[in-house]
């Protein structure tokens, strides 16, 4: 193997590294040190992360939640191309800027269906295990590459723009990252056994539809909690859906999981825990009100989590 999911970790440890060095040299910056010091934090664990003890790691992630939750991971005004020079490039170039956010999905898919064809003396060229993901590192290299030939910029102005987004997207840009691994703590620390005793003691389980719902609107609830729904999955399938849908009602397990996993995204609808989904948007487009993307997804989610109780119990126990 060549090509590893280690590499691209590197490379987003050297990006946030750029980043925070900006941030600290940035003079203008109210916060720059803590800003710099939290950015500085996620960069080393990308980077060596795999090499330091496991509880120092956690004690990064601490560090960083206590300075974000203290509001000091603040925007500052990095120097960026004007206005007028964003527009007349915009006109320029017109639909053809979007050719380089095409280019990151289309290497992709190409790369996922060639890996495994992809091989030198033997050796696979991309890691067999995280195929799809290797791939879309690659594809993100080359929309970059792409985009600068196609703008006629540098690569140093693909990074101040990285700094720019950085600052306005603020911790949100690693919360999904964060919420995805609370699911395995919450497994190991039995949050799951004791989903299912709270459920059990105190709701008829002895009913399918009843239980089937709690599956369901647990899940969404857990996503809303934790704002991703691979997090709350271990917890509410550990604790309800194998040892009740399927262990007393014998429910098919990949029906179960699939509508169990789509009840738990009703709740990333409606969560600002769901940053990618709901906050990142609101801040991108810059909209007055940060809960406007959320506020329209309200009735989308409600729904589709009501046809996924629907669906469960019609599908899961034929």
């Amino acid at each position: 193997m060549i090509l590893s999911i280690t590499y691209l970790y590197w490379l987003v440890g050297i990006v946030l590294a750029l980043v925070a060095g900006m941030v600290v040299l940035d003079k203008t910056h109210p916060k720059r040190f803590f800003a710099g010091t939290f950015w500085g934090l996620a960069a080393l664990i990308f980077l060596v992360g795999d090499k330091l003890p496991p509880a120092l790691v956690g004690a990064f992630v601490v560090a960083m939640a206590v300075i974000a939750g203290c509001g000091l991971v603040t925007g500052g005004k990095p120097k960026v191309l004007s206005a007028e020079a964003r527009t007349q490039s915009a006109k320029r170039l017109g639909n053809k800027l979007f050719l380089p956010a095409l280019t990151i999905p289309a290497v992709t898919v190409i790369g996922t269906l060639t890996a495994p064809y992809l091989k030198i003396d033997g050796v696979s060229l991309i890691d067999p295990k995280n195929v799809t993901l290797v791939a879309f590192g690659i594809g993100c290299i080359a929309a970059v590459i792409y985009a600068c030939g196609l703008t006629r910029d540098t690569v140093g102005q693909s990074v101040r723009e990285t700094r720019r987004l950085v600052d306005a997207l603020s911790w949100a840009v690693l919360l999904p990252q964060m919420l995805g691994m609370l699911g395995l703590v919450f497994s190991d620390a039995g949050v799951g056994k004791a989903v299912a005793h709270l459920t059990t003691s105190y709701v008829n389980m002895d009913l399918r539809v009843v239980a089937v719902t709690v599956y369901c609107v647990g899940m969404a609830l857990l996503t809303i909690v934790m704002g991703n729904g691979f997090a709350a999955f271990p917890v509410m399938t550990g604790g309800v859906g194998v040892p009740v849908l399927v262990g007393v009602f014998h429910a098919d397990p990949a029906v179960m999981v699939a509508i169990g996993m789509f009840s738990g995204f009703c709740g990333s609808l409606v969560t600002p825990m769901a940053a990618n989904y709901n906050i990142v948007p609101a801040a991108l487009l810059e909209l007055p009100d940060k809960n406007a993307v959320i506020k329209a997804q309200v009735p989308t989610a409600l729904a589709i989590l009501i046809a996924n109780i629907a669906l469960l119990n019609v599908l899961a126990f034929r």
